[in-house]
């Protein structure tokens, strides 16, 4: 480590496409270290946090051809020996080094590349360390905690050369692939409106006090850029996201995917204005992000019609709710969660054009078309954003590869337009060239925090 607390970059080999890495060309394996050399295309990979969305990563990587999961990291001592058994070792998997801290992990030069499914407010800065050892970098969603987060992740991901993914995984489905393609083909006509559904039923977390730290947890650790404080169960596994320190609401929960989708579909990068209100209704407990949230969105659009702009509406409900198409009204009963359509659940997008309207969630879309919406065009299918990560590992060129956390930035800058809207309480005026509120301090000030040292998210030059 640095004086400034920064990762210093050992090891790190400052390649660019076409370069030979290791011994292994650009037709092999896009590498940082001589680990590459002989390594017989093996990718060795290391999940950082290891919880719930961690979980799954751990099975994903560990289900691949020539794929180790080498190393897991989380401050939470106590996940370690069931996510290894269960996970790994029952499976004939070997059993990987384990850390709490990313620190140690990212000084193996034996590590090829990170998956890192921390809480939001570790994304950015585990991210940019990683990158700066010469590590390759799948984020999860959001792929920043606040704005100046984002933009410091692009930044990073042009100079340091290495693989970047963000957490966005419709991007690798071919149902959400044919959709983008259809819309910007003009399949809708001029597509003016595009509207984000995030409606989940979750019941109140209530009112927790605070409490020593439990055994083999590195609480210090987990609090990293966030402010000093008590630790609390309320604001630790899962429950994080309803915290401004350390999340960002549903729409920076679960709403990511379908803003990811909405402005995708919608063809556009950063607004002009934005507009959020909500609240967090009905239950008297310790969350202060908001339950239910109505976040609109304007563009310019110079070859449209009319006014010349176009908009993005997100609305996050948390309770009682419908289900808004008919694609979306014979939830499964039986699934008392899920990740788009369940028995309680309706998670997916609309988009409104000049010659009908699409609906769609993860696995499907489907058009209704003119005046008596009669059903149009459809699309359909499944992808594996891991299996793209290890692919673009082994074969990419980071140059192209790397535009996805770009665009995974402009989605979830969105996502904090829109929660700073609501926390200030009014609408707000934004210039997408200069990425700055318009004679704002108020606003600006909110798109970045203040950090805690040595846990500073650094200014990429």
């Amino acid at each position: 480590m640095g004086k400034d607390g920064k990762l210093t970059r050992r090891g790190f080999v400052k390649g660019s496409a076409g370069a030979t890495i290791g011994g292994v060309g650009a037709a092999g394996l896009w590498g940082t270290n001589s680990a590459w050399a002989g390594a017989n295309d093996r990718v060795r990979v290391a999940v950082i946090g290891i919880r719930k969305m961690g979980k799954g990563h751990i099975s994903g990587f560990a289900g691949m051809k020539n794929v180790e999961v080498a190393a897991l990291c989380d401050v939470d001592e106590n996940l370690f020996a069931e996510r290894v058994k269960t996970r790994l070792t029952d499976k004939g998997k070997p059993s990987p080094k384990l850390y709490t801290d990313i620190r140690k992990l990212l000084e193996n030069k034996d590590i090829d590349a990170v998956v890192i499914a921390t809480p939001n407010h570790w994304h950015a800065l585990a991210a940019i360390w990683a990158m700066q050892a010469g590590k390759h970098v799948s984020v999860e969603k959001p792929c920043c905690h606040n704005f100046f987060e984002g933009q410091q992740l692009v930044k990073a991901a042009k100079k340091y050369k290495v693989m970047v993914q963000h957490g966005a995984e419709q991007r690798s489905n071919p149902c959400s692939q044919s959709m983008a393609k259809f819309l910007d083909e003009g399949g809708l006509g001029e597509v003016y409106l595009a509207k984000g559904i995030c409606y989940k039923w979750r019941k109140t977390i209530g009112h927790v006090p605070d409490e020593p730290v439990p055994a083999g947890v590195d609480y210090d650790l987990w609090l990293g850029p966030a402010p000093k404080r008590a630790f609390s169960r309320n604001r630790f596994h899962y429950n994080w996201h309803w915290n401004w320190d350390y999340g960002n609401g549903d729409m920076g929960n679960q709403g990511a995917h379908e803003m990811d989708i909405a402005r995708w579909g919608l063809g556009v990068k950063l607004p002009t204005r934005v507009c959020a209100m909500g609240g967090h209704f009905m239950f008297d407990d310790d969350q202060n992000t908001p339950n239910t949230l109505m976040a609109t969105f304007e563009f310019g659009n110079e070859k449209g019609g009319g006014d010349k702009k176009k908009i993005l509406q997100f609305e996050t409900r948390h309770w009682i709710s419908n289900r808004e198409d008919g694609m979306w009204m014979t939830g499964n009963a039986d699934l008392d969660t899920g990740y788009m359509v369940s028995g309680s659940n309706t998670v997916g997008n609309l988009f409104y054009g000049s010659k009908g309207y699409m609906a769609k969630d993860a696995s499907k879309w489907q058009t209704y078309m003119g005046k008596n919406r009669e059903p149009g065009a459809t699309g359909s299918g499944g992808g594996d954003h891991n299996q793209n990560y290890i692919d673009a590992i082994r074969h990419g060129d980071p140059a192209e590869f790397n535009k996805s956390i770009e665009e995974g930035f402009y989605s979830c800058a969105l996502i904090h337009l829109g929660n700073i809207s609501y926390r200030l309480g009014r609408s707000l005026d934004f210039d997408p060239i200069k990425q700055r509120f318009i004679n704002d301090d108020a606003a600006n000030a909110m798109l970045t925090r203040d950090y805690r040292k040595p846990f500073v998210v650094p200014t990429i030059v």
